[in-house]
């Protein structure tokens, strides 16, 4: 199946590196061109593309204004390219919960078009396969359930493609009570800063960026920084966050499976969680994990913006349960709350 494309910049050299790395790939048609929104909407009713590229800042309209036109009156998948500024990771995320499926940075004066766009054309590609549902309004902060208690077991989650829709809804939902909860989110590196800031808000739990030393308390959830080093969890008896500088495992630094794999080596309670995204990082760390004792969980497909992460896991037994986006945070701390604590000898 080829995938359409339409790509929408007030930029003509982006537009020209855009179309350039995308016309590589021989799965994917680049239908045409848009300078600004106003083009953009004509340009999509005339060509009917499978999915749009979309700047974040652009005349006559920002593209944030025109994703939510887009998502409430027609939805289709929308990759946002973004400049790797703060200002650009706030506007991307704002972005990703109206729903884009994905994002990727513009080239930099750090990096070239050929690295900026590396995973360009097969995040279009899984954009194309994406379930996309109409904007339903900003994620609430969920009532704190008083009544749960964290006992000492951790839970790791790792998510890719749609995974900030999905640990805003799962996390707006935990209780300043919650387990110690660590995260790898396939992320670019300036961006999981904004993005733990405003799932920080939400929470009942306090959010923040991981660093190398932290030490694991429940009510805590430790975020993996994107692109600069693998998120593992060390230490049994006083559990710490460690970042390891090591190559990209999978394709991705962070890696769910580097951070499943060292949750796995604990030799403690542990809850597994594998979230909406493509490909197969987490499956093999999930198997290990559950083969170590550890509850597992994975996202149901009806629920998963892009069910390939969680079918990977599923297929080869990784995963004890399934549930959907909607009771996730439920199953979460149910299965937290009926884990007896256990200490190896």
């Amino acid at each position: 199946m080829t995938v359409r494309v339409l790509i929408v910049d007030d930029s003509a050299t982006m537009r020209s590196l855009i179309a350039a790395t995308l016309r590589q790939d021989p799965e994917i048609e680049v239908l045409g061109f848009a300078n600004d929104p106003l083009e953009a909407r004509e340009a999509i009713k005339r060509l009917n593309p499978d999915v749009i590229t979309l700047d974040v800042e652009m005349p006559h309209m920002s593209g944030l204004d025109f994703l939510e036109k887009i998502m409430r009156l027609r939805p289709m998948p929308v990759v946002m390219v973004s400049t790797l500024t703060q200002a650009g990771a706030d506007a991307t995320l704002s972005a990703m919960e109206l729903g884009a499926v994905d994002c990727v940075g513009k080239p930099g004066a750090g990096n070239t078009a050929s690295e900026a766009f590396a995973d360009l054309a097969d995040k279009v590609k899984a954009a194309a396969r994406a379930r996309v549902r109409p904007f339903a309004g900003p994620v609430v902060r969920a009532e704190e359930n008083r009544s749960y208690r964290a006992e000492d077991i951790i839970v790791a989650i790792g998510s890719s493609t749609g995974g900030v829709e999905a640990l805003m809804t799962i996390l707006s939902g935990f209780p300043a009570t919650c387990p110690p909860t660590v995260i790898t989110q396939h992320m670019p590196a300036t961006f999981t800063k904004s993005f733990a800031e405003r799932l920080d808000r939400i929470s009942g739990a306090k959010v923040a960026e991981a660093w190398d030393g932290a030490r694991l308390a429940p009510g805590h959830v430790y975020l993996a920084p994107g692109g600069i080093a693998h998120l593992e969890v060390t230490g049994t008896t006083h559990p710490t966050c460690r970042l390891r500088q090591d190559e990209a495992v999978n394709g991705h630094r962070p890696s769910v499976d580097v951070l499943f794999e060292s949750v796995a080596r604990l030799n403690r309670p542990a809850l597994g969680v594998i979230l909406t995204g493509m490909g197969r990082d987490g499956a093999q760390g999930l198997l290990s994990l559950r083969q170590a004792g550890g509850r597992t969980l994975g996202q149901d497909e009806a629920s998963c913006v892009v069910y390939g992460m969680p079918r990977a896991a599923h297929e080869i037994g990784a995963v004890e349960k399934q549930s959907p986006l909607a009771r996730m945070s439920a199953a979460i701390l149910g299965l937290c709350a009926a884990t007896e604590p256990q200490r190896s000898a």
